[in-house]
């Protein structure tokens, strides 16, 4: 397996970190809050370790696992130390009461952070269409992805099926707007009632 490069120290890095180490692969946590990254370093185990906020991440993989609204700031903050890397971006762009979004078809926050981030750095929109529970609980659930380099995204796909997911191909980068939409749609299954341990699934019948 390999290391898997986490950047925040919320609900979301704790599911994925915590599947991640279940599954084999050395997980590094950053956050700006250094305490709150070693306490779920510590609640993750097997392994996991943590880093400086804005160092180089050792991991070829750096899952952004932050708010939307921080997420520019975290590829800003880590500048070059992010070049070659293939950066997974989680989030949701939900507007204030998640009624709709605060992005538009060719300015996702994949799109963002893709023109944020170094020229050889590569995006993959994956993550969002899934409830962090259903990521913890271990559940084979579909992971939708979006990307335009196809090797970012067969790297991004292998680590999915991994953890034991099924990576589903959503196409290029400009998917992630319709992803968010996805993410958006979730939500609202969520509040009428079908509870918040979901994902989107694509059956093939």
């Amino acid at each position: 397996m390999t290391t898997i490069s986490i950047i925040g120290a919320g609900n979301m890095a704790r599911a994925i970190g915590t599947r991640a180490a279940k599954h084999g692969h050395t997980v590094e946590l950053m956050s700006r809050d250094a305490a709150r990254s070693q306490a779920l370093a510590d609640q993750i185990g097997h392994g996991a370790t943590t880093s400086p906020y804005g160092t180089r991440p050792a991991g070829d993989i750096v899952v952004v696992a932050v708010l939307f609204a921080g997420a520019l700031d975290v590829v800003t903050d880590y500048g070059d130390a992010l070049a070659g890397k293939v950066l997974v971006d989680i989030t949701n762009p939900f507007n204030a009461d998640a009624s709709g979004l605060v992005t538009s078809a060719g300015d996702s926050v994949a799109d963002r952070i893709r023109a944020a981030a170094p020229a050889d750095a590569h995006v993959v929109k994956a993550f969002n269409t899934i409830f962090g529970g259903a990521i913890a609980d271990d559940k084979v659930v579909d992971a939708f992805l979006a990307g335009d380099n196809t090797e970012a995204k067969a790297l991004v796909a292998a680590f999915v099926d991994s953890l034991g997911l099924r990576p589903r191909d959503a196409g290029g980068l400009e998917m992630a707007h319709a992803l968010e939409w996805g993410g958006l749609l979730l939500v609202g299954v969520a509040r009428q009632g079908a509870g918040f341990d979901l994902a989107l699934r694509a059956e093939e019948i």
